[in-house]
């Protein structure tokens, strides 16, 4: 019923009614002082150490709740519904709950991690590297 009345007000050009159709009063639960955003992947940003994810993609705040989205220019009010086909793929494409109360040393340690892993094994590479065409062929040397 609510599809077909927004469709009407459409038709009918009645602007103001459809706008308010879309309009939806959802609450989010964040401190009245946004903690600095953390980058989670290019261009998708997230609010950390909250309850909810809450993400920040081209200019819009993102929420996911009962399996749809909501973004809102401003996150303090002004969240409307988007249309799943509608939302960005970097946004959909971020596994649900993941990055609930997200702790930016939290990011920060994984990278660290990560990096450290890579360094291990390019030094084991050369090891192995070393190991295998320095020594015990015999080749290059003049008796």
């Amino acid at each position: 019923m609510r599809t077909i009345a927004l469709a009407l007000a459409v038709l009918l050009g009645l602007p103001a009614l459809a706008r308010a159709q879309a309009a939806v009063d959802i609450r989010v639960n964040l401190p009245a002082i946004l903690p600095p955003l953390v980058v989670v992947q290019p261009g998708v940003q997230v609010v950390p150490e909250v309850q909810e994810e809450v993400f920040f993609h081209d200019g819009y705040y993102w929420v996911r709740r009962d399996g749809g989205w909501y973004r809102s220019p401003d996150y303090r009010r002004g969240w409307m519904f988007v249309p799943p086909q509608r939302v960005p793929p970097p946004i959909v494409a971020l596994p649900p709950g993941r990055y609930r109360n997200w702790k930016a040393e939290k990011a920060a340690y994984k990278a660290e991690r990560k990096a450290a892993r890579r360094a291990e094994k390019e030094r084991e590479h050369e090891e192995r590297e070393e190991r295998h065409h320095g020594h015990g062929h015999g080749h290059g040397h003049d008796d």
